[in-house]
């Protein structure tokens, strides 16, 4: 009997259900809103950038330290019982950090309850790519699987790009209409609220038919450290120093025309670009293949970041940030579609959060590194930054080009 096929993005709509995609969106925004809502409210409570972007940058160091290890926790244990906790923890520590932060107590205090803050952030995007990528491979038959993959991918990849875009918009509402510690305690409340009803969805509970009865992975650790996945961590890390230092150097440059407030509406050129771009992604052909994707887009991002050392005005910056708003989106798509080729058995969620850290740890020390460069310096030593990153991007996907093989190893999901 011949089987009546079912668009992917309809198959997985029924299998995790509509209030998931709702409450996965939502429950990414205070991610979104921590390192700029921390850099805003250090700032105004201490009147130090310089501290401001340390601050930042130990968000960073945490979820960089830490972040990998909650992955793996949820590979062993389930997401769910991982995400009540740290959706608790998280919101504990916002509200510690603002409290911190207004005190007496030394700048070393500051920086350490930032780390706290990275240490315990719920990463519900690379969580959510997990839990999606294990239905498909465990849920969907064969013949859809690489289609499905790569329109979530570029989903979810969209959806980030959209709460990158609005969540330091939100903060600046927040910090703007109440206070500064707002954003902050906004964030902790909806860490509670939509971290902890994304946890308690059904889907919480599924954990990869890869797993044995007692939660032990098929493959080894050491499977983790091959140079096919770790390419890709290097490539999403360069993509995340982007952001960071694209942000700051528009901030800056848009600064030395008495316009710093029109940053954010400068970047959104960029921001809902990348992200209608994402989408587009799954509707390229099969035959453009990932590894060419990447490089493709990575150099479409890299030639629109060397046009910024030639930016004078605020029509040639838009005209810069559409461009590299065409290669950011399908990029970012690309390295998760290889990250979830490439994860070994029972792994996704580690994987994953990888890629996650990656992008978070990039962020902040490129705005860290390219906001002292531009106080110290000027902004067009801090243009460079961007172009640095969109270079490492590309270079990535070079190397990836020659690791990448025809017939990818991993058995479920093929890239």
């Amino acid at each position: 009997m011949a089987q009546t096929h079912i668009a992917p993005r309809q198959s997985l709509l029924k299998l995790a259900g509509l209030p998931y995609f709702l409450i996965a969106f939502i429950a990414r925004l205070p991610f979104a809103m921590m390192v700029v809502g921390v850099l805003t409210v250090v700032v105004a409570a201490r009147g130090s950038i310089s501290l401001g972007g340390l601050t930042s940058a130990s968000v960073g160091l945490g979820t960089a330290c830490f972040g990998p290890f909650l992955g793996a926790a949820a590979d062993r244990f389930g997401q769910r019982v991982v995400l009540l906790t740290l959706a608790v923890a998280n919101g504990t520590m916002l509200v510690l950090f603002t409290a911190t932060v207004y005190s007496s107590a030394a700048d070393a205090l500051v920086l350490l309850t930032a780390v706290g803050i990275g240490a315990t952030a719920p990463q519900v995007a690379p969580m959510s790519r997990s839990r999606l990528v294990t239905m498909i491979a465990d849920r969907m038959p064969p013949a859809q699987r690489a289609g499905t993959l790569s329109g979530t991918m570029a989903y979810e990849s969209a959806a980030d790009e959209t709460v990158f875009v609005f969540g330091p918009f939100l903060v600046g509402v927040l910090a703007s209409a109440i206070a500064p510690w707002a954003p902050l305690v906004g964030a902790a409340a909806l860490t509670v609220l939509f971290v902890g009803a994304f946890a308690l969805h059904p889907s919480g509970r599924h954990v990869s038919l890869d797993r044995d009865a007692s939660g032990r992975a098929p493959s080894a650790v050491a499977d983790l450290f091959r140079p096919q996945l770790l390419v890709v961590v290097l490539g999403i890390l360069g993509v995340g120093l982007f952001f960071g230092a694209m942000l700051t150097a528009l901030t800056s440059f848009m600064a030395d025309r008495g316009a710093p407030e029109q940053a954010g509406l400068l970047y959104g050129v960029m921001g809902v670009g990348s992200a209608l771009l994402a989408l587009g992604v799954a509707w390229l052909p099969p035959s453009f293949s990932l590894r060419a994707r990447w490089l493709v887009f990575s150099g479409i991002l890299l030639a629109g970041s060397l046009l910024l050392g030639f930016v004078d005005s605020a029509a040639m910056m838009m005209l810069a940030l559409a461009i590299m708003g065409v290669g950011i989106g399908p990029t970012l798509v690309t390295q998760y579609s290889f990250g979830a080729a490439r994860s070994p058995l029972g792994r996704s969620a580690t994987v994953m959060t990888m890629l996650g850290s990656g992008v978070i740890v990039g962020q902040s020390i490129g705005a860290a590194v390219t906001g002292a460069i531009a106080e110290s310096v000027g902004t067009a030593p801090a243009l460079v930054l961007p172009v640095v990153a969109a270079s490492i991007a590309f270079a990535a996907g070079v190397v990836n080009w020659f690791l990448s093989r025809t017939r990818p190893r991993r058995r479920r999901v093929a890239a």
